[in-house]
């Protein structure tokens, strides 16, 4: 007797659990006038919407397995690029709608989260055509208008209204993401600047720097839930966007810095952070900005942390190498820093020429290949660029050609024969055989193993490549056309207003974009 209790309760212990298994954490949904068809849940990861699971809806009704998604914002994808967004957060979700109005027949039927998401949004879309319409009566009053003072204050107090439903919602619903969620979406409050005795603000500034170091104060950087959810990319964006930041390389990389460090490097807001700051400006069309990715990839994916591992953990070894390979010779052409010296033989194949011993005010480091068909086509335009301008106002060319084989004499005769009078060195034949038997004999009498390579060490991967640097050989420019080097060193030296020798390019520009 003892035995078949102890099976029956074991049989009932197990049913209850398989109950509950089979409802916890299910996401379902009734939609009103959809006919059968297949239907997707789609899930945020940043700002960017991925398929989370597929799905047949029948007679209006469809279950998804909430056990194997991630807490965030997630929506019912349905025909026609119809959805609706809902909160998801290991709890089970059951809403019921109509596909003539999501919203304004939307349900929740079980769901906490979403009780309090759904009412939310229903309040500001009651509000924000009220403030919309009282706006676009104000466009047709003069400021002076008693009307226009009227409107101002109704559309105020709506932004009151919403403030205050705000914070209530986030004060009551403590415990639940939607609070967090709002609470993300609130704009820093900014007190008062500090005045001196007279009166007068201490720091004309102080309501940027205020709004800039608080600016992610509303956010909870231990959560990652928030990651999946477009308010945090959003924030993010705006935060390293040009109405909040200089957009210069070194601004965005210490507060990138700054961002960053403070994170969990275990976890997923980190891994969000950092890919964002370093693949948003990889492939930027502004000049210096690859700074960015090079010094963002060089601190989080090619170092190593206390585990002799690299912070990156989400990326796989072989992704990790292909990209650390590259980064110290791109970290030698980034914008602001002093390149390795090259120290290399002249035409004579005799005499060592280097760019660190030149006491030029701008130099012009030109890497070139006599067979290169872009570089027959710009080599003499730097030519006659520096006879009739740069020459004279010490600015110098250091010109890298390739010298090595057949491609010695090339090299020679193109010089010659378009009587280059700038600078010109290479690793010609003769020193890249001697080099090859034993570089210990230049090195470091005469140059650098740097220098004897200097296309892995400069990332010359195509020619030509132009970097200006200042009187202190510090990177100022790079990847420019003739055409905008001369209007750089034009502005640079004073004479802006000179004639122009050569116009813009566009084949140029389209080969410096490579």
């Amino acid at each position: 007797m003892k035995f078949n209790t102890m099976k029956k309760l074991l049989l009932i212990t197990i049913l209850l659990i398989s109950g509950l298994q089979l409802h916890a954490q299910t996401i379902k949904f009734k939609v009103s006038g959809v006919k059968d068809t297949t239907v997707h849940l789609i899930k945020y990861y940043g700002d960017k919407l991925f398929y989370a699971d597929t799905a047949e809806m029948k007679n209006g009704l469809v279950e998804f397995d909430g056990s194997i998604q991630k807490p965030g914002i997630m929506a019912l994808l349905l025909p026609e690029q119809k959805y609706f967004e809902f909160i998801y957060n290991n709890e089970e979700v059951h809403m019921e709608t109509n596909v003539d109005d999501f919203m304004k027949f939307m349900k929740v039927k079980k769901s906490e989260e979403n009780k309090v998401f759904i009412d939310y949004i229903r309040f500001l879309n009651e509000q924000k055509p009220k403030a919309n319409a009282l706006a676009e009566q104000r466009k047709s009053l003069e400021s002076t208008d008693p009307k226009y003072d009227e409107l101002t204050k109704q559309i105020e107090q709506i932004s009151k209204d919403v403030l205050t439903y705000q914070k209530n919602l986030i004060a009551n619903n403590k415990d639940k993401l939607v609070s967090k969620i709002v609470k993300m979406s609130l704009e820093i409050e900014i007190p008062e600047a500090p005045v001196d005795e007279s009166g007068k603000p201490i720091d004309s500034m102080f309501r940027y720097h205020y709004f800039r170091d608080h600016y992610f104060d509303n956010v909870d950087f231990s959560d990652d839930r928030i990651v999946n959810t477009p308010i945090f990319s959003s924030k993010l964006a705006g935060y390293f966007g040009k109405t909040m930041m200089v957009q210069h390389w070194d601004t965005i990389i210490k507060y990138g810095y700054r961002l960053a460090d403070q994170l969990d490097p275990k976890s997923e807001m980190f891994k969000y952070t950092v890919t964002f700051l370093t693949t948003n400006w990889q492939k930027s069309k502004i000049m210096g900005m690859d700074k960015i990715f090079v010094m963002m990839a060089d601190r989080y994916y090619c170092t190593t942390n206390a585990e002799g591992k690299s912070p990156a953990w989400w990326m796989s070894e072989e992704k990790l190498k292909e990209l650390c390979d590259k980064i110290p010779a791109q970290k030698n052409t980034v914008m602001g820093i002093v390149p390795p010296n090259i120290s290399l033989r002249d035409t004579t194949d005799e005499k060592w020429r280097d760019f660190y011993s030149l006491k030029s005010d701008y130099t012009i480091i030109y890497f070139w290949d006599p067979e290169c068909g872009h570089c027959k086509k710009t080599t003499p335009k730097l030519e006659r660029l520096y006879k009739e301008k740069l020459k004279d106002r010490n600015i110098e060319v250091f010109a890298v050609g390739k010298a090595v084989g057949e491609d010695f004499q090339k090299w020679k005769d193109f010089i010659r024969k378009n009587d280059l009078t700038f600078i010109n060195v290479a690793v010609t034949e003769s020193l890249y055989r001697a080099a090859l038997d034993d570089a210990r004999q230049f090195v470091p009498k005469y140059t650098t193993l740097e220098a004897l390579n200097y296309q892995t060490t400069f990332d010359i991967y195509a020619t030509p490549r132009i970097l200006v640097l200042d009187k202190d050989k510090k990177i100022i420019a790079k990847q420019l056309t003739i055409h905008q080097l001369e209007d750089m060193l034009d502005k640079l030296t004073g004479h802006e207003k000179d004639p122009k020798i050569f116009p813009p390019d566009p084949e140029e520009e389209e080969h410096m974009k490579d």
